[in-house]
């Protein structure tokens, strides 16, 4: 796991404010049941400086989301 060296200042996939960002190249697993921290991770393909495909998993804690929404 990685972080983007040059985050965007929100969301590119919803528009809305998150709390952290990664960038994985492989294995994905994704359960928010009851997450305490996070209601909703956003994901955006992107591709690595050497064009390897990659996704951005963009974290949003609750408070983030139901502001969003409002």
């Amino acid at each position: 796991m990685r972080v983007p060296a040059d985050p965007p200042a929100t969301c590119p996939a919803c528009g809305a404010a998150y709390d952290s960002v990664s960038v994985h190249d492989a294995g994905l697993l994704v359960n928010l049941l009851d997450n305490e921290r996070y209601r909703r991770v956003c994901f955006e393909p992107v591709a690595g400086d050497d064009g390897t495909p990659l996704v951005e998993f963009y974290h949003h804690t609750h408070e983030q989301v139901d502001a969003a929404e409002s």
